[in-house]
Parts: C-alpha cells; sequence; structure tokens
C-alpha cells in the first residue's frame, strides 16, 4: 500500500500537470486559430475590396462610352440630324419617310448593346424617345400625300418636332444624371 502511495505521490501531480498544460495548450492554440481566422478574413475582405476597385476602373470607362453612345443616338435620331443625312433631291414623302424609319432602326439596333451598360430607366427612356420620333414622323408624314415632295415632310417633321420633342431632352437628361452617379 505504502508503495502504491508513493507512485500516486508522483503520479498525481504529473496528471494534474498533463491536464493543466493539456487545456492551457488548448485555450491557446483556439486563440491563435480565432487570430488566425480574423486576419484571413480581413485579408480576403481587402483583397475583395481591391478587385472591385479594378473592376470599377475597368467598368467605368465602358460605362462612360455607352453613356456617350447614347447621347450621340438621341442627337443622330434628332429630326434635324436626321433629315439633313437622309433627304435626297427628288425623294417623295413616301420615300422620306421609309429611309427615316429605316435610319431609326438602323442607330437604335447598332447601339443595342449599350443597354447592358445603362440604368434600365436611362434605356426605357431612350427607348420612349425613338418612339416620340418615329411617331413624329408618322404624324407629319399621314398628313401628307404619300408623293408628294420630301421637301413638305421636312418642313412638317420641323414643325411637329419644336411642338412635341421633349422625350428626347428628358433622355439626354437622365443620361447625364446617371453619369453623374458613376463619380
Amino acid at each position: 500500500m505504502i508503495e502504491t502511495l508513493e507512485i500516486l505521490k508522483y503520479i498525481l501531480p504529473s496528471i494534474i500537470v498533463f491536464i493543466t498544460a493539456y487545456f492551457l495548450l488548448k485555450i491557446f492554440l483556439n486563440s491563435q486559430e480565432e487570430i488566425q481566422k480574423r486576419e484571413l478574413k480581413t485579408k480576403i475582405e481587402e483583397l475583395r475590396m481591391q478587385i472591385k476597385h479594378e473592376d470599377r476602373r475597368e467598368i467605368t470607362p465602358i460605362k462612360l462610352q455607352a453613356y456617350e453612345r447614347m447621347v450621340l443616338f438621341l442627337e443622330r435620331i434628332s429630326p434635324q440630324s436626321l433629315i439633313f443625312r437622309v433627304q435626297k433631291p427628288g425623294q417623295t414623302v413616301l420615300q422620306l419617310q421609309t429611309a427615316l424609319h429605316s435610319a431609326i432602326r438602323s442607330e437604335y439596333e447598332h447601339n443595342l448593346a449599350q443597354q447592358l451598360y445603362i440604368s434600365k430607366e436611362s434605356w426605357s427612356m431612350l427607348r420612349t424617345a425613338k418612339e416620340e420620333v418615329l411617331q413624329i414622323v408618322n404624324t407629319a408624314a399621314g398628313s401628307l400625300n404619300p408623293l408628294d415632295s420630301s421637301i413638305d415632310l421636312s418642313k412638317k417633321i420641323f414643325e411637329l418636332s419644336i411642338e412635341n420633342s421633349k422625350n428626347t431632352d428628358r433622355a439626354i437628361s437622365m443620361l447625364k444624371k446617371d453619369i453623374q452617379k458613376l463619380f
């Protein structure tokens, strides 16, 4: 029995020291693991911010170019610009109307992909402005004989566009506001 007590006298403190060391090491390693997790999360967040910043730096010029192209689109489909580009001597009302429709459709289709880079509201306003120009052309052509001179149609379109070109101005204003939001 004395021998057992003697052995216990040495083993028991060793077991207590071992258990204490085990729990202390476990607490220390857990805290180190938490510190490493936080550091890793911080690094990941920094990398995300850096990637986001780089993406923004690359996409912003593309967006600006899209907005520029859409303003150019609106200017190119304005009745004054269209008529001077499309009208040819000797055309009839019907021929000019067809040419104007074709030019507007062509401009629109050429810039169709730009909707990826501009807001839905701006794109909707652009479509409305395009439809307004088409409506002006159709209204003007409808009030004339299809075989009349294209000069008569041009005059009528100019008159109607002075009265009804609100959506084009609104669309340009909306595009400008969107550009200001980018900065």
